[in-house]
């Protein structure tokens, strides 16, 4: 059931192929390398097991791949134009991207190798990734914060309306694997990932809560 109150909310994975290039290995040549990208420079401040992640992850690189692999995408970009406090979360300005969600990965155990979320900038109609993120609803949880990475979950916290309606409440973590985060890799919010404000597909969950 829970599984089915998410899907109602995720824009069909097909969508989001008119905003990708119709030859995957055009992409490859033309997206920016994990220098441009931003990807963290420090490679050797990575635990190996962050190491080992990100290597099992890189294969998301292409979208094409993660929609095979079963994500779907929100089509959205969310962004916090200001600090936003949501329960227990504060949010520093900065944005968290396009979220592609794989519901068949969420449930009561965290697997370093299979986010429930991938995380990706659109730069310049291309989607680039830029982190993950761990995701497990609190009723699966048990209402305890379960950890990953030597990390706890944020929350317990209300879905994000309009994306995630509000009675969802869940943990998340995220992991800015690619995308170097000013405030730390582990921070929710990453003020060098941008979203288009002119675009009709930008969220600024800051306008929705309060």
């Amino acid at each position: 059931m829970r599984r089915h109150v998410i899907g109602r909310y995720v824009v069909p994975a097909l969508l989001v192929l008119s905003i990708l290039p119709r030859d995957a290995s055009a992409q490859a040549k033309t997206q920016p390398d994990a220098k441009q990208a931003g990807a963290p420079k420090a490679t050797a401040a990575l635990s190996p097991e962050l190491l080992a992640t990100r290597t099992a992850l890189e294969k998301y690189k292409d979208p094409i791949v993660a929609i095979r692999d079963g994500y779907l995408s929100t089509l959205a970009c969310i962004d916090f134009s200001k600090q936003t406090v949501d329960g227990p979360v504060t949010y520093p300005p900065g944005a968290m991207g396009v979220h592609l969600l794989n519901p068949s990965n969420i449930g009561p155990k965290l697997d370093p190798a299979k986010p429930q979320v991938l995380l990706y900038e659109n730069v310049d109609g291309k989607l680039v990734l830029a982190g993950a993120e761990w995701f497990m609803p609190a009723a699966v949880a048990g209402n305890q914060a379960p950890t990953i990475f030597g990390q706890k979950l944020a929350g317990p916290m209300d879905g994000h309306e309009p994306i995630i309606p509000a009675s969802l409440r869940h943990y998340d973590l995220h992991v800015w694997l690619w995308k170097a985060n000013p405030r730390g890799m582990y921070t929710s919010t990453n003020a060098a990932v941008k979203c288009d404000p002119k675009s009709p597909y930008t969220i600024d969950l800051a306008a929705h809560h309060h």
